[in-house]
């Protein structure tokens, strides 16, 4: 018997960090001992393993164990260490053989009963075993490792710790796990009634990635709209993927719809922490502005927000990142999302609405319209008016247009954008009349200046106006933005009834 080193890893944020664990046995009084700044769950890991050795029949030491998790100074969390601890006093005691326990990197929780439990962070997990060349061992969830790749690392899914240990005896034979759950039906726009012009200024803001503010009275179709946004939008690339699927599966989320290349969706109740939108906890985990990375953050009634989760958007959104620091050390989430969000127009929400009385005060409506400032509102580059659908075409059941003519749409705008990029790039195209690359024609220019000093637009607002133009010309295919361009720019253009700049 002599001491043994096995391979596991700890996430610290999104990543896994390698940790290798040292199993050493000497006389004394017979325990088993934790070190190396283990957390409560690891050090409670001495019981789980006593009692799975026990019931798998083998042989618990009559000797002092000490287990040494190293790096030392590395903070130990989470359950994922039983597996590699309950293999190393195995190996460590002769009980199993120890040829091949180099090449893999075990994980995993231990039940009473032997039983192997996939911990959070799969495919965490999986990219540290494909940079370190091991074969991941251990238990896992089957549609995290068939999203992460099948042709990536090599994976053993030992689902008992009696016959996994067994099975060192051959070399690990089983391939990557292919098989995956199904992931939901995508909701489609057609099931909006009556609500073209919303339709019209989500596909704007996915074709040319613009915040948006719906605003209306309850049950106008808001969250309905806001919901079927991701559907029209690109799919993922394999980068995106693979990041997003990192950070559903550290935060133990299903990763089915990222595995079908669908962008993620983040609705946060407005009630919710700081902690909880922006990444915090013990350990520090993602927030749902990092589950929306790579989709859509979606805040309905907006102004209920707390001022606090608001400005704490500020750096997400500035630096498509969150970085926390902690006493444990820093941890970055990435969070590069497309706002949306949604407001009613007053406390009551019938403020305008022709078919309800506004029982608010003045005073309460200037202040809930007040509630949203800056941080948010400089995302915003298109707001909407949502009015309450007309019954007789609900009750018909008509149906407007559907997501599939809509993302074709958006498509091929992004196509022709990144054509038009490409031109700008080769240095010609652009013209004399450009504004900032923009390819605005004389006349959409000199529309662009009367709306400005027709609505005493500020500065930052032109530009978000000279954006959307843009992207209302690209969805034409239109190589210069013309004035009709512009008019619909203007139609959509920030207020400010709820935080914008004139």
């Amino acid at each position: 018997m002599s001491a043994r080193r096995v391979h596991a890893a700890v996430l610290h944020g999104v990543e896994a960090l390698p940790v290798d664990i040292e199993v050493s046995l000497s006389g004394g009084i017979p325990t088993i001992s934790i070190i190396g700044m283990p957390d409560s769950a690891v050090l409670e890991a001495r019981t789980r393993v006593r009692c799975a050795l026990k019931e798998c029949g083998f042989e618990i030491p009559r000797l002092a164990v000490t287990v040494n998790l190293s790096p030392a100074d590395v903070r130990k969390t989470g359950t994922a260490f039983d597996l590699p601890i309950a293999v190393g006093i195995l190996a460590a005691t002769g009980q199993i053989p120890t040829r091949g326990l180099s090449e893999l990197l075990l994980l995993g929780e231990l039940g009473l009963h032997g039983e192997v439990l996939r911990p959070r962070g799969t495919v965490a997990y999986l990219m540290l075993a494909r940079d370190l060349g091991l074969t991941c061992a251990g238990g896992f969830d089957r549609a995290e490792a068939a999203a992460f790749g099948s042709d990536c690392v090599p994976i053993w899914d030992l689902a008992h710790l009696a016959r996994g240990v067994a099975a060192l005896r051959d070399a690990p034979s089983e391939g990557p796990a292919r098989t995956c759950r199904a992931p939901s039906p995508v909701p489609d726009f057609s099931e909006v009634v009556d609500q073209e012009a919303p339709k019209r200024a989500c596909a704007i803001a996915a074709a040319g990635g613009h915040g948006l503010l719906m605003v209306g009275p309850p049950g106008a179709g808001k969250t309905m709209l806001a919901r079927r946004l991701p559907g029209i939008l690109p799919g993922l690339t394999d980068e995106e993927v693979a990041q997003s699927a990192l950070i559903h599966s550290v935060a133990g989320d299903d990763i089915a719809a990222i595995q079908a290349r669908r962008r993620p969706f983040a609705a946060p109740h407005h009630s919710i922490s700081v902690a909880g939108l922006i990444g915090g906890g013990q350990p520090p985990g993602p927030g749902q502005v990092s589950l929306a990375h790579n989709g859509v953050l979606f805040l309905d009634e907006l102004p209920e927000f707390s001022k606090a989760a608001l400005q704490a958007l500020r750096q997400p959104m500035e630096e498509g990142q969150v970085r926390l620091v902690r006493a444990t050390g820093s941890y970055v989430f990435p969070s590069r999302f497309q706002l949306v969000g949604a407001a009613n127009p007053c406390p009551c929400g019938h403020l305008g609405d022709p078919g309800h009385e506004c029982t608010c005060a003045p005073a309460a409506v200037a202040r809930y319209q007040a509630k949203v400032g800056g941080p948010i509102m400089d995302r915003i580059d298109l707001v909407v008016d949502v009015a309450r659908p007309s019954s007789d075409r609900v009750v018909r059941g008509e149906e407007g247009t559907g997501s599939r003519q809509l993302a074709e749409q958006v498509l091929g705008a992004r196509e022709f954008a990144s054509w038009r990029a490409s031109q700008v790039d080769a240095g010609g195209g652009a013209g004399s009349g450009a504004i900032a690359g923009l390819w605005f024609s004389g006349d959409a220019a000199a529309a662009l200046t009367r709306t400005a000093a027709a609505l005493a637009l500020g500065g930052r607002a032109v530009a978000r106006m000279a954006r959307v133009a843009r992207t209302v010309a690209d969805l034409e295919q239109a190589t210069e933005v013309l004035p009709r361009h512009v008019a619909e720019a203007a139609m959509f253009r920030s207020r400010d009834t709820l935080g914008g700049e004139q």
